[in-house]
């Protein structure tokens, strides 16, 4: 690059390169593209000297039309509908199931520490979600057998959890 270009580049980019900005602003909405457009559009003047001729027209209208065209061929091309460029990265939640996992492999090792019965009576009335009468069919015994020996798993289950150093 010589000194007449980068004397070129600079007097195009001082001149022009805020007003074409904004205007590549209004037209895309992108703060962040718009820079690319405009940094495209000067490019192409350093490129094409000869269209800057003022005989030809007027420089800042020929950088105006030059953007506007680059703005409508980014549109009509395949990457602005698979790409899209943002200042600024979006907030995204992030769901952390670190937590559950590690509550459910503690209540897994409590309920190594019931007796199969009470681990039974739990099952169906907890996780498989049966009543007590559904749960007494499944297991083949009486409701009220059903409802002490939960009311007990449940009891052992939260001194098993205790131990286990679980406060809540």
């Amino acid at each position: 690059m010589t000194d007449a270009d980068e004397e070129l580049v600079r007097t195009l980019h001082d001149e022009h390169a805020g007003a074409l900005w904004a205007y590549v602003v209004s037209l895309t909405g992108d703060r962040v593209s718009a820079h690319d457009v405009v940094q495209e559009t000067l490019l192409r003047a350093w490129r094409h000297p000869a269209s800057l001729d003022p005989e030809r027209g007027s420089t800042r209208a020929w950088l105006f039309t030059v953007a506007r065209r680059l703005v409508i061929d980014d549109w009509r091309s395949a990457r602005s509908r698979r790409e899209t460029v943002h200042a600024d990265v979006p907030d995204r939640a992030v769901v952390d199931e670190s937590e559950q996992v590690l509550q459910q492999w503690v209540v897994a090792q409590a309920l190594t520490r019931l007796s199969p019965e009470h681990r039974a009576v739990l099952r169906e009335c907890y996780f498989a979600g049966r009543s007590v009468a559904e749960a007494a069919r499944t297991l083949g015994i009486p409701a009220g057998t059903v409802k002490s020996r939960t009311h007990y798993a449940l009891m052992n289950l939260r001194l098993a959890l205790q131990e286990m150093g679980v406060s809540r």
